[in-house]
């Protein structure tokens, strides 16, 4: 009996076979997530990751199904941002219908129904050159009261009836660069006092105090974080919520300390920042009103003592699993899997890599980037001292559904 491969035959299936396979190639590659422009997307196998098969998948998956029962029931976030992809939203109801995974179930869906994206920077753009960049932020937890007594004259302001809050995607015009403003009694707008103003008295005599802290640079970096604990003079704790601002442009003060310092703002680590504060109450405050967002608070009895503070997304944020990320990008309840450092800060904390799968549930004014994040490290001073010290570059991958696809993607 002849061979076939003598006269073709099975080179000819081969062949056949192949074109076969590239058809089906070009119509099952994977689309990349939309990007602004220059950001680069490069399509990553999951073996590549480092540490993906050392990750607790379950937890992650965990944290990823509160975001998806969340926008399941249609409920509203703090702050409003991009749509959520069709195709998340069809995993996110698959993903509710198997409840709790293992960690090798919960590997397993998201390797099935996710592509993995390295996403890069423009060039030339960003703190580290080429890379994704991170810092961290925390729930603080600060002594005050829930009256004006004693050294608590600070206080913590409740939202305003008068403060409108824009869809990122439908600013008025006039208001560009601003994210909200005040409604005025005949129904027009008007731009909202910024710190200065609210600080010299703007809002004074509306009853919108709700707690008060001793120092001002404390009630600052509680704004900064968008939330936090009042220990009370009697020992019970308050619980503080994010309830909005006044829409002024945010600016971070740290690069205004570097300046004055003549040091790289690299050099600036929260713990640096708050001992320049500390120094002199007048120049803290001419640096902090230098910030003319102001953010406003609510009690928050609604969340336990081992919850974490509420995200952008609404919902309770997780250490080393809730992300903040810029919310005119990328959607609530995306899964990114991180890769980045946290340094020696000392009292016990060691420099350690962080590659773990965290979830997009929050945002801030000053995350603005496809390639940026805002790890949330927990509650108190420990969890402060290591938020504060990250500013670490790193790779940031994005897992897109493969249900995103179309015929002549680039792979």
């Amino acid at each position: 009996m002849h061979s076939p491969w003598r006269f073709g035959l099975l080179p000819a299936l081969a062949v056949i076979a192949g074109l076969a396979g590239a058809a089906e190639s070009r119509t099952a590659r994977p689309v990349p997530p939309p990007l602004p422009a220059g950001t680069r997307a490069d399509p990553v196998p999951f073996r590549s990751l480092p540490g993906w098969r050392r990750d607790d998948h379950a937890k992650a998956f965990q944290v990823w199904l509160a975001s998806c029962r969340s926008q399941a029931q249609d409920n509203p976030a703090l702050n409003d941002g991009v749509p959520v992809p069709p195709d998340l939203a069809g995993l996110c109801q698959k993903a509710l219908g198997l409840g709790t995974l293992s960690a090798n179930a919960a590997r397993d869906f998201f390797q099935d129904n996710f592509t993995v994206w390295r996403i890069r920077p423009p060039e030339g753009s960003g703190p580290v050159a080429g890379k994704a960049f991170y810092t961290g932020y925390y729930e603080p937890e600060i002594r005050g009261s829930l009256v004006r007594e004693g050294p608590y004259q600070t206080p913590l302001l409740d939202r305003p009836a008068d403060l409108v809050t824009f869809d990122p995607n439908a600013i008025p015009s006039g208001f560009e660069g601003y994210t909200a403003a005040r409604r005025k009694p005949d129904g027009s707008l008007e731009i909202y006092p910024d710190r200065k103003a609210i600080e010299e008295g703007a809002l004074d005599g509306r009853g919108l105090e709700i707690g008060y802290v001793a120092d001002p640079v404390d009630r600052f970096f509680m704004q900064v974080q968008g939330s936090g604990r009042l220990r009370l003079p009697k020992g019970d704790t308050v619980r503080y919520a994010y309830s909005g601002k006044n829409g002024q442009p945010y600016t971070g003060i740290g690069r205004i300390v570097a300046q004055r310092l003549g040091v790289p703002p690299r050099e600036i680590t929260m713990a640096s920042l708050r001992a320049f504060l500390a120094k002199d109450p007048s120049v803290a405050r001419e640096v902090m009103q230098e910030n003319k967002s102001f953010v406003f608070f609510k009690i928050a009895p609604f969340l336990g003592p081992d919850a974490g503070p509420i995200g952008g997304e609404g919902l309770p944020v997780t250490p080393l699993r809730s992300i903040a990320v810029d919310r005119k990008i990328w959607p609530y309840g995306l899964p990114v899997f991180v890769d980045t450092a946290i340094p020696d800060v000392g009292g016990g904390v060691k420099p350690q890599v962080i590659r773990k799968l965290m979830i997009a549930q929050d945002t801030g004014s000053a995350i603005v980037g496809a390639a940026r994040a805002d790890i949330f490290f927990g509650s108190g001073e420990e969890a402060g001292a290591v938020a504060g010290a990250v500013r670490h570059g790193g790779e940031f991958y994005v897992l897109w559904p493969k249900a995103a696809s179309r015929p002549g993607s680039p792979s």
